[in-house]
């Protein structure tokens, strides 16, 4: 079947399923189709597609990042883009206009105009990337500022691939002249692999090596995967250097970035066709999920703890910050709702200087404690002596420790040797924020615990919690960060709503599932960061376009997976993992796969039927079904998926953007 018959296919079935059997509920309005997807009404800008004879690159014009700088099939370069990162390392968002471009056979010139503004900062700066027949890239940034502000950096960053370069060897032309050798990182390295660069060259394919060339500052390199990041990111300005530096208005910063194929060599054909989904043999212990309380949100309503008993999660995190006055009623709240809604409490407790009578009177609460994670006031890592003094009073559940922020600071600074676990927290927003990254960075989640059990033996892992956006800025100390007039608080994604949010936590059960996690929190219960919207409705409507008492897509994700609770995931593999991954589940003998549109385009998807039978009922969370999914979540979860045979041995499906389907066997 051509890819336009089978996407006429796919769309015929899911209007007749949305008619037939998801009629949606007019009362309640509907969402605009954007915010249905990815969470805002503006529609995606086109990528700009370039060629410089056997090197391609794909050019996103509203953040003026160049991705997949490519030999062929190979990435060179994941990426390529400008920051300006404020003293508090926040990022100031671009605004690109003026954008200019010229093509020949094999070549290329864009131009743009970049103004970046937030607060006391006002920059602004010319692009210009130029592509050659010989191959060679070259991005140029000249910027002028036009205030005086404060920056902990300004200029490119450059990110390395992490599937061709790990354990792979490189040589680096020093800014101080000669050339060293060295080796991408494989475990996640928690300081630079390499300092004081002026270029570095690694093979791309056989006979063929891809030199990259920094021009007007000196750079390093940090592996980007300790935020999970996908990428090995070289930046400017060294972090040896004191920061943070004042830039005056008036001065000039100008810099280029040079990418250069040397040598001959075959050029690897793009892949193309369906995605090829794989189920293997490998098994693991499905990790038990929860969910957050919601703490800046009103206690459950009856319909809310319903639906969240619903889920089948396993338990409800509280943060107990001890020399809070609030800890109690906190502690109540959270013991009645997780005795109605799940089997037990993870406690995050934050010990202060003075905490430990506050700590005496926690022990002896009741309430049934799945886990206890313990952090002390002011330290990166649980230092040695508050998980001793927690030991003394809290009982009856295991006692962790590590870190309330990201892998990198557990990665810096190991946890003390007594813990039963270590924890840390993820987020793909720590440094870039569109929809493509946040996709990328998906993988690094499975590096970060690979790489946590080799420093951590047979300890169990918690990742706690899992969230779209930061909770907080560790980096800003002090007083929280002002809401903005206009905007929505920084620890609040849109995308939250979304069929994006849905196919985002997919992935990230799948990468951290399938390498041996005890356990993974997400998101909270209910409210703008929860996993359905509060009855009384979104607090900023035109900037959170939810719906009163919806259910969110990624609620279904979570509770089709919890389902499996107490069985096992089989790792699968995506031959395209940047346009669809899957997560497949089995308990006794019961199986179901999960396969999650990572696109904002119709993906085409090939399943090899082996692991599901020669057939499986299908279930589609799309745009065509979202309506109810959202508003009657009970009537949607209970409608049949549609019955599927496989085809000569496989499951073929189009998947809609952003969506995911779920198949039982």
């Amino acid at each position: 079947m051509n890819p336009g018959s089978l996407r006429r296919s796919f769309n015929r079935r899911a209007f007749l399923l949305a008619s037939a059997s998801t009629a949606v509920v007019r009362g309640a309005g509907r969402l605009p189709r954007n915010v249905m997807l990815y969470g805002r009404d503006e529609a995606v800008p086109a990528l700009m597609h370039l060629s410089a004879g056997p090197v391609t690159c794909v050019f996103e014009p509203d953040i003026a990042f160049l991705r997949y700088i490519k030999f062929g099939d190979r990435e060179i370069l994941r990426g390529l883009y400008a920051a300006v990162r404020d003293k508090v390392w926040g990022t100031v968002a671009p605004k690109v206009s003026n954008i200019a471009l010229e093509t020949r056979s094999g070549s290329f010139r864009l131009t743009f105009t970049v103004d970046n503004r937030e607060g006391d900062i006002d920059f602004g700066w010319q692009g210009v990337i130029s592509g050659a027949t010989d191959g060679t890239v070259r991005y140029e940034f000249n910027g002028r500022a036009r205030s005086t502000f404060l920056r902990n950096r300004l200029g490119f960053a450059v990110l390395h691939p992490v599937k061709e370069c790990a354990g792979r060897p490189a040589v680096v032309e020093k800014a101080g002249g000669g050339t060293v050798k060295g080796t991408f990182p494989d475990a996640i390295s928690p300081h630079q692999p390499f300092l004081d660069m002026r270029a570095i060259t690694h093979e791309i394919v056989p006979g063929v090596e891809g030199e990259v060339r920094f021009e007007g500052e000196v750079f390093e390199m940090e592996d980007h995967r300790n935020w999970t990041d996908g990428n090995y990111k070289t930046y400017c300005t060294p972090l040896a250097k004191p920061f943070p530096v004042q830039v005056k208005a008036g001065a000039e910063v100008r810099q280029a970035v040079t990418i250069r194929p040397k040598g001959k060599g075959a050029i690897p054909a793009p892949a193309s066709g369906p995605v090829q989904i794989e189920v293997g043999q490998t098994a693991v212990k499905l990790p038990r999920l929860g969910v957050g309380l919601a703490a800046g949100a009103p206690a459950q309503t009856p319909v809310e703890l319903a639906r969240i008993k619903a889920a089948r999660l396993a338990h409800l995190r509280v943060d107990l910050r001890l020399w809070d006055p609030g800890w109690r009623a906190l502690w109540d709240r959270a013991v009645a709702e997780s005795a109605a809604t799940t089997d037990g409490i993870e406690a995050a407790v934050f010990l202060g200087p003075d905490s430990e009578a506050a700590l005496a009177q926690l022990g002896a609460l009741r309430g049934r404690v799945a886990r206890w994670l313990v952090f002390q006031r002011d330290a990166d890592t649980t230092p040695p002596q508050a998980l001793s003094h927690a030991r003394k009073h809290l009982k009856n559940a295991p006692v962790g420790g590590g870190v309330n922020t990201y892998f990198t600071e557990l990665n810096r600074e190991r946890p003390p040797a007594g813990i039963d676990l270590a924890c840390y927290s993820i987020n793909p927003q720590v440094h870039a924020f569109d929809n493509q990254s946040l996709v990328e960075n998906l993988e690094a989640q499975a590096d970060t615990v690979k790489s946590a059990h080799l420093f951590l033996a047979s300890k169990s892992l918690a990742v706690t919690p899992v969230t779209l956006k930061p909770r907080f800025n560790p980096q800003a100390k002090g007083a929280p960060e002002p809401v903005v007039a206009g905007r929505l608080p920084s620890a609040i994604d849109p995308r939250q709503v979304s069929l994006f949010g849905a196919a985002w936590t997919l992935g990230s059960i799948k990468y951290l599932a399938e390498q041996r996690v005890q356990s993974i929190t997400y998101y909270e219960t209910h409210g703008w960061a929860g996993l359905m919207e509060s009855a009384a409705g979104s607090r900023m409507p035109d900037l959170f376009r939810s719906l009163p008492g919806q259910t969110f897509p990624l609620y279904h994700v979570l509770a089709d997976a919890a389902a499996f609770g107490a069985g096992e995931a089989i790792v699968s593999t995506s031959s395209r993992p940047l346009e669809a991954c899957s997560l497949a589940l089995r308990q006794g003998t019961r199986r179901r796969l999960f396969v999650a549109n990572l696109t904002n385009d119709t993906c085409a998807v090939t399943i090899d039927g082996d692991w599901l039978g020669r057939r499986a009922r299908v279930s589609q969370l799309d745009e065509f079904t979202y309506e109810t999914a959202a508003m009657e979540p009970e009537r949607y979860r209970a409608i049949p998926g549609a019955l599927q045979e496989a085809l000569r041995g496989a499951y073929r499906l189009a998947l809609a953007p952003y969506a995911v389907v779920r198949l039982d066997a």
